[in-house]
């Protein structure tokens, strides 16, 4: 009898943990379908916390993380407020060489108006504001924001993250050294130029270049040279191991934690990746990236409200075609994992 019931046990525990498990393979059956019909090449991490349970597909090559590196510039100043270095009613002054293109309504304030550091993580965060991630950033100092990512957030092998102004100068730099020549303004003035050809010829005219003095064919190309040099770049599973840290609350206090995830679920960028993919009743604190070719989507699921519950995600497309279609594919993976029984 003593064995019969050993027996039992032991096939009662392993078929237990084969279902906590079973999603899995569920998952990356549809995520392979994905990126097999998506314009693009699709990179996805998630990983359960309660049980452990991870799916990675892709996750552990370098990806470049586009604004996502917003969230960790973020755990870092308020890593900084809780050591007493800085404060988050510290106010700093907004300049004309500040702006960055993009998202956020920086871009169109005015000079020297006074913005706290508070307000500037706020809008970092919800708006995705360049302007005011550069701000911080510089507030922290790069070389700080990458020890802190590497020895506080405990995440070896980013590629240095920078300003994203210096995004701008680094890719449009491999087309022609006189980049480097140009203003903040003249950066904005491009982004205003609709298409990459268009915006190309607006580029060349600007620095006064012939075609053939350019040091690639294409925006596109300069901006492949420049992801293959590994800023701003990371791997997925990394990224999912500092969500992890950040909802185990191991990086920030309890206060700190629920600010920040507050602000993740507030943002006006996704709606049209994972989370047009996941149910309207399940919480998600997310960030997105987007930049030329490139698409980013990292989140904090929360089905049942607990951290204990919570489910991370980090996903990202390359080199697609179609700017819709690779956010269809990142609005698939949500669906994949909604239908994987993952959230039973």
């Amino acid at each position: 009898m003593v064995l019969v019931a050993t027996l039992w046990s032991a096939a009662l525990a392993s078929a237990t943990s084969t279902d906590r498990t079973a999603w899995i393979s569920v998952l990356e059956k549809k995520v392979r379908a994905i990126d097999a019909q998506s314009p693009g090449g699709l990179g996805v991490f998630v990983k359960r916390i309660k049980d452990g349970s991870a799916m990675a597909y892709e996750a552990e090559k370098k990806w470049y993380l586009a604004s996502t590196i917003k969230v960790l510039v973020a755990i870092a100043v308020l890593q900084e407020e809780e050591s007493g270095r800085l404060s988050l009613n510290e106010e700093l002054t907004l300049r004309s060489e500040d702006r960055v293109d993009g998202s956020g309504d920086l871009l169109v304030s005015r000079p020297f108006s006074r913005h706290s550091v508070g307000e500037l993580l706020e809008k970092m965060l919800v708006k995705s504001d360049s302007t005011a991630a550069d701000m911080l950033i510089r507030l922290i100092g790069e070389e700080n924001l990458n020890r802190k990512i590497e020895h506080e957030m405990g995440v070896a092998g980013f590629g240095p993250i920078t300003t994203l102004l210096r995004v701008r100068y680094a890719a449009f730099g491999e087309l022609h050294e006189s980049v480097a020549n140009l203003t903040n303004l003249d950066f904005i003035e491009l982004k205003k130029v609709r298409g990459t050809r268009a915006r190309l010829r607006a580029l060349m005219r600007k620095l006064g270049l012939r075609r053939a003095q350019l040091g690639a064919k294409s925006i596109d190309e300069a901006f492949e040279r420049y992801y293959a040099r590994g800023y701003n770049s990371g791997s997925l599973e990394g990224f999912g191991t500092v969500l992890e840290k950040l909802v185990r609350r191991e990086l920030l206090s309890p206060a700190h934690t629920e600010l920040l995830l507050g602000y993740m679920e507030q943002i006006q960028t996704g709606d049209h990746r994972i989370k047009a993919g996941i149910p309207k009743t399940v919480r998600f604190a997310q960030k997105t990236g987007t930049q030329v070719r490139r698409l980013c989507n990292v989140g904090v699921m929360l089905p049942s409200g607990s951290a204990s519950e919570a489910v991370l995600i980090a996903a990202c497309v390359e080199k697609y075609s179609d700017f819709k279609e690779a956010e269809k594919a990142l609005q698939k993976v949500g669906r994949a994992i909604s239908e994987s029984g993952l959230l039973d």
